[in-house]
């Protein structure tokens, strides 16, 4: 379907004068990255660029996307700000709350069921504030944004950290929390680092095995989880044109899983395709028009080193399809040396599960290319050798495919269809047997795959691959199988080979659908009733963050020093947590209960210092908040990296802790606690870590001096009676200082709203 035409035709107009004056700015060619930033200012074009990695730009997004689970938050946050209408185009997707359990029409059932109260609240509150409501079954909404709401050149932000799919369409596309979405909603700027530029070169074109999703388990490979933090990365070349546009979705999506700000792609002929087959034929007419504008300048892309701050070259014709993994997403192996590796790590060789799907992996052609794999197990006498999943995109996607008879296919293989939602991305997964921790392998086509992510099973080794090496590894069985060498004996004895994967960029007789799930909101909400029970114990309305006050933090206990990864899902973990996500009191009971004890390796499980017991880290926090002691927390490299939820901020300002003190912070989380009035500190020296012990007392001083580049002193007092003096930096502007100031940036919107109707 095509929405909001009208900001579109607006935004099209002023792009080509947009960008003249942005190059006349910039002084030289500018990139698509550049282009789309510079169109979106939030005011006039300044006189001078701004600087990669160092200005804070604000910026005027075109749009908002929700998730179920974040939109609670953001939602009760905006309902706080005192705005009656939202101020930009936003939409609410139920998508996270859908557990996979039995198959599609039964889980659904179920989640409306048991989550009712919550799916009451997100319409009632859409309905109310012009925003439109996508059911559950809707589907995922990173697809349905790509089919419904992306389009090239726009931005947008969303409650999630895989917002940047929509790249895929040519879209600066980032995923914040609520709390930006919450500014962006009341019609204020949205603030952003301006960030540094990767430009990845692709040439040649994919063939065989390799798929899309191979370029950015390579990318992963190359720059790590932390590689990409701060920048956008931009792909061009030969490569980038040859591939779908749900193809460049594809690994846009996980661009999250580098720590990118956001990837994409420029205008091409794909995605001109990609819309006229989803119904925009009138977005692709006027994109058309100005198809210059919407990719990068032709001086960028032949000399790429003058105009990015790094670059990288990849050779599609020689990619090898990748398993990455297990337990981070940048573990990158190729096919032909996993058997290898699997050998030399002690991995689990048995496949019991794979799994293909989810926002990352569940286009038609996705599923075009699997189910050519799945319809050789039928034709060659094969058998399912380990058990098979599909999670559809959406409900356009799933209408479709079945239709087309792929869905009776993986049906007569003995395949499971869930519900066209996250399900076991995210831990939405009621997979029998993993409460016994047993060591095992499972292979999937989505995005993460940290510890417990899945099925909350530590022991759970999880791979991620295509949907096509997916199906061909469910297949085999196992991980010594590389499907671009090896037969399987089928049932007549004999040993064969499976034929590369073939597929469709889109449906020759096109998408189709009875209902896709789309509610608009009232065009007056005035007299509509936002639905909250006050005995609920999902939803809780919030009440206000209370303001510093203006002293140093004094006599703050050590809570946890977390040590290694401590990634959103460690923080504030999600699976059956996520029905307490519009519950800020009750879903602050899994405040870093996933969080690795520095001083017992152990989790959840932290000493009191006021009894010297040791427990569970919220009722810790929870002793302490009684006792009106605040808190630090202090941790590792890459801190808050993973999912954008801004409840792994909110719950430790609900309980009390006052600052978090980390080696490095992944961008979202960090600007996620600016946001809800904590302090978010990194260490100078990131030996200090080592300073800290189980029984300190620090204080923070020199805060009555809080200013931008200026460093903060903290004292750690142990319980020997010694100290050590230790400094810190930040990285908060001034308007950032006053969030902290305010309590939280809710407060000062709040604020400035009720000045302007007095």
């Amino acid at each position: 379907m095509a929405f909001d035409i009208e900001m579109i035709k607006k935004l099209y107009a002023n792009f080509p004068s947009a960008i003249e004056q942005a190059r006349k700015v910039v002084g030289k060619p500018l990139t698509l990255t550049e282009k789309i930033l510079y169109a979106h200012l939030w005011g006039e074009t300044p006189k001078l660029p701004f600087e990669r990695g160092n200005s804070y730009v604000d910026f005027a997004p075109d749009r908002v996307a929700m998730q179920d689970a974040t939109a609670q938050m953001a939602l009760l946050q905006f309902m706080q700000s005192g705005r009656t209408k939202v101020a930009v185009p936003s939409t609410v997707h139920c998508d996270h709350l859908i557990e996979a359990k039995v198959n599609s029409a039964t889980d659904l059932n179920r989640a409306v069921s048991e989550s009712s109260e919550v799916y009451d609240f997100l319409a009632s509150v859409s309905n109310k504030y012009g925003i439109g409501f996508w059911k559950p079954g809707a589907g995922i909404i990173h697809q349905v944004v790509l089919e419904n709401y992306a389009f090239p050149g726009g931005m947008m932000i969303g409650t999630d950290s895989h917002t940047v799919n929509a790249g895929g369409l040519g879209m600066i596309a980032i995923g914040v929390g609520g709390a930006d979405a919450c500014d962006v909603m009341a019609g204020l700027p949205w603030e952003l680092k301006m960030p540094k530029l990767i430009g990845i070169k692709l040439t040649g074109k994919l063939n065989g095995w390799a798929a899309p999703k191979d370029v950015i388990l390579k990318v992963a490979g190359i720059l790590t989880v932390k590689g990409g933090t701060g920048a956008v990365v931009e792909y061009f070349g030969e490569g980038a044109v040859s591939m779908s546009c749900t193809g460049k979705g594809t690994i846009c999506n996980m661009g999250a899983e580098i720590g990118a700000t956001t990837s994409t792609f420029g205008y091409d002929e794909s995605m001109s395709r990609y819309l006229r087959a989803t119904g925009r034929l009138q977005i692709a007419v006027m994109a058309d028009e100005i198809r210059p504008h919407l990719t990068g300048d032709p001086e960028v892309y032949n000399s790429p080193e003058l105009y990015f701050d790094q670059v990288i070259e990849i050779n599609l014709d020689d990619l090898e399809p990748h398993l990455n993994g297990p337990f981070t997403p940048d573990l990158a192996t190729p096919i032909s040396k996993m058997k290898e590796a699997a050998a030399a790590n002690n991995w689990p060789t048995k496949i019991e599960v794979g799994l293909i799907g989810s926002c990352t992996n569940s286009s038609y052609e996705d599923i075009s290319r699997a189910v050519s794999l799945a319809k050789q197990v039928t034709d060659k006498g094969l058998k399912l050798t380990a058990e098979f999943t599909i999670t559809p995109g959406s409900e356009q996607v799933r209408y479709t495919i079945e239709r087309d008879g792929f869905l009776k296919i993986f049906d007569e293989i003995g395949a499971t269809v869930f519900a066209n939602a996250c399900g076991p991305c995210i831990g939405m997964w009621a997979r029998v047997g993993a409460e016994k921790a047993e060591r095992n392998t499972i292979v999937h086509s989505f995005n993460r795959n940290f510890a417990k992510r899945a099925d909350g099973n530590p022991n759970t080794f999880a791979f991620v691959g295509s949907p096509e090496i997916v199906t061909a590894m469910a297949i085999a069985g196992t991980l010594n199988f590389n499907p671009l060498t090896d037969s399987l004996m089928n049932d007549k004895g004999e040993m064969v080979k499976l034929d590369p994967p073939t597929g469709f960029e889109l449906p020759s007789k096109g998408f189709a659908v009875d209902d896709p799930g789309f509610e608009p909101p009232a065009e007056d909400g005035s007299n509509v009733q936002v639905l909250v029970s006050p005995e609920s114990k999902r939803l809780q309305l919030l009440d206000p963050f209370p303001e510093w006050d203006g002293d140093d933090l004094k006599g703050l206990k050590l809570l946890i020093k977390a040590k290694g990864k401590c990634t959103t899902d460690h923080i504030s973990m999600a699976g059956p947590w996520l029905k307490f996500r519009g519950h800020l009191d009750n879903i602050s009971n899994n405040m870093l209960i996933g969080a690795v004890n520095f001083f017992n390796d152990k989790t959840d499980f932290v000493k009191n210092q006021l009894t010297g017991e040791y427990g569970a880290v919220p009722k810790t926090q929870r002793a302490y908040k009684a006792a009106g002691i605040g808190t630090i927390v202090v941790g590792d490299e890459n801190y808050g990296e993973g999912s954008s939820r801004e409840h792994a901020a909110m719950e430790p300002r609900h309980l009390g802790v006052r600052a978090v003190l980390v080696k490095s912070f992944a961008r979202i989380h960090e600007t996620n606690l600016k946001k809800q009035g904590m302090l978010a500190l990194t260490f100078d020296n990131k030996n200090d870590y080592d300073k800290f012990r189980e029984d300190d007392t620090v204080d923070i001083i020199r805060l009555k001096t809080f200013a931008p580049n200026k460093k903060i002193k903290l004292v750690l007092k142990h319980h020997d009676g010694t100290r050590d003096e230790i400094l810190v930096n930040h990285t908060y502007n001034k308007q950032q200082i006053e969030w902290f100031k305010a309590g939280a940036a809710l407060n000062i919107i709040r604020k400035e709203f009720e000045k302007s109707k007095a």
